[in-house]
This record gives C-alpha cells, structure tokens and sequence, in this order.
C-alpha cells in the first residue's frame, strides 16, 4: 500500500506509526518516509499530517476513524468498515459532524481499470440482459495468532474476503439485494467462519460466491448474461507490474482485453487525495460500505438460522 501510494500523483506520504517506536523508525528508514511516531495518538497530534490510512483490525476500524476525525483528519479506511451494520450506521452518524473531513472505505479493486471495463461491458449490452454473477475468493491460512482468524477481533473468511464478493455484485448491478441465504462452516477451533457460501437475490437477477480462508487459492469472477459472459481471471489482486486481461465471451467467440498495467492502491490514493483538494465525494462513500455490512450481517443471520433473510 505504502509503495504504490507513493507513487500517486495528488498523495505524499509523510509519516508512519505503530505501537512500536523502533518498529515505526525501521519500516521508515526503508520506505522513505520522513516521519516516525511510536504512538497513534502523537500522529494524530501531528498538524502537518492532512489524512490517515487505517489499516489495523477490523475491531478498531470505527474506533480509530472517529478518533482521526476527532483530530481534524480525512480518513482512508480499510475494508469492511466495521464489524457490523450497526458499527456502520453508527459511524456514519458521526461523520456528520465532520462534513469538513472525507471517509471513504479502501475497496481498492474497484479503481482498477479492469472492473471500469467489465462494468462498461455490462452497462452497454455486450452480454445481453445481466442474469446473474459468480465469484470466489480464498486462500489458506490456519495459523491462529493470525488476525485474520480470531474471531473476537472481525476475523474470518466473510468478513475479510467475503466482502468482495458482495461488494463486487452491487458495484456491477448497482442494486441492493432483496433477500439473501448464507451457508458457512466455522473452525472448531478458531470459532470462526473458514467457509462461507452465499446467494442475493436481487429480484431479476442472482449473484453467488464462495469464499475461504482455508481452501487452495484461487479467485475469479463470471458475469452472465442472455447472450454472453465476462470473465476476470485476476479480480481482487490484481498485478501491479504486468498487465491485466478480461475476456467477453459471446456467439461462440471470444474478446480478450488486455488492460494496461496499472496499480489499483495508486490509483485508490490518489481518487481519495483528488476528492479531499477538489472538495469532491469520494468514490467509495460510508453510504456504499453500510449496504455491504447490511448484507454481510444478514447472511450471518441466514447461516445461524437456516433460512432466507430479507434486507
């Protein structure tokens, strides 16, 4: 994230921190940074310093981004903005008070040129009338001093790569779903959701996924239609030194577009530093991340009780 924001056009990365003072001045020394504090709190405090990047866990997601706006910062915030809807709405209560300060949540696949295109490819027809999305995402990690896998701290697979998914079928449908069902398996261990399945219905249309913190890796996603198909092969992490491809499949033929190379996090960085100059809504606002914690909670509900749940 560093590396590639540095390299943005309208962001400066100017200072570091962590719990850590020594940890902070190393991760500096090598990255360049000319700043190094061993607290959040003696950033915050810091007048120079516009917008923070939130990067820590779930957990502390709400919490550190009031506390930044509190402190007169904007704030980029990782994916999913809470641990909950109620977090969310909560949040957005807040900002309120800020309309000075921008919130915006890093969905960073969004920005990338590839999802600019397939949705193109949908909104002008190229594969008839929009039937329905499928999508997976998973990687294998067990190991239980990970963040990822406590679940007391917003761990597990819907809550870290689910997300996408979800976020993906409403970006690309630009609809919320009516109902949804969930299916999940959870970590004897753990306690939490190692696989996790799910369904929206969106009235004329479905999307599907399959996530996994402990299944072999892979990611794609299908987007059908009456008359054709779009397939992106890399979707979430998309390569930041090589170039991207998608492919339209229709009429028995089949369209591969290549996508220059581009790096979604310079890209995300530099839509929310262009939003905070120009006074502008960011493209990601807390508006978009509630309707996704809307949907991961209720497929939460879906999995717990057996059923289908309505939004």
């Amino acid at each position: 994230m560093i590396p590639a924001m540095q390299k943005g056009k309208f962001t400066s990365i100017d200072a570091i921190c962590s719990r850590n003072l020594a940890s902070a001045q190393s991760t500096a020394e090598v990255l360049g940074i000319p700043k190094a504090y061993g607290s959040y709190e003696d950033l915050l405090a810091d007048p120079d310093i516009q917008a923070i990047y939130i990067p820590v866990p779930n957990h502390m997601h709400v919490e550190w981004t009031l506390k930044c706006l509190a402190a007169g910062k904007h704030v980029l915030c990782e994916k999913p903005i809470g641990l909950n809807a109620e977090e969310a709405a909560d949040l957005m209560k807040e900002t309120a008070k800020y309309p000075q300060l921008k919130v915006m949540e890093a969905f960073m696949y969004r920005h990338h040129p590839q999802w600019i295109k397939a949705k193109e490819w949908v909104e002008n027809g190229a594969i008839g009338r929009l039937v329905t999305i499928q999508s997976t995402f998973s990687y294998f990690n067990a190991d239980p001093n990970n963040v990822r896998n406590q679940a007391g701290i917003g761990g597990g697979g819907l809550l870290d790569i689910g997300c996408y998914c979800i976020s993906l079928s409403r970006f690309i449908t630009g609809l919320e779903p009516k109902r949804v069902v969930g299916l999940m398996d959870v970590d004897p261990v753990m306690k939490m959701d190692r696989l996790a399945s799910g369904m929206l219905d969106f009235g004329e249309l479905t999307s599907t996924f399959t996530c996994s913190t402990q299944m072999a890796p892979h990611q794609v996603v299908h987007i059908y239609g009456t008359e054709g198909r779009v397939e992106i092969e890399i979707p979430f992490n998309a390569p930041q030194e090589t170039p991207c491809r998608i492919f339209l499949h229709k009429g028995g033929e089949t369209e591969e577009c290549i996508l220059p190379v581009a790096d979604q996090y310079t890209i995300q960085g530099d839509l929310f530093s262009q939003a905070i100059l120009e006074d502008q809504a960011v493209p990601t606002p807390l508006s978009d991340a509630l309707g996704n914690m809307r949907v991961i909670d209720s497929l939460f509900k879906s999995a717990e009780t057996e059923a289908w749940v309505k939004l």
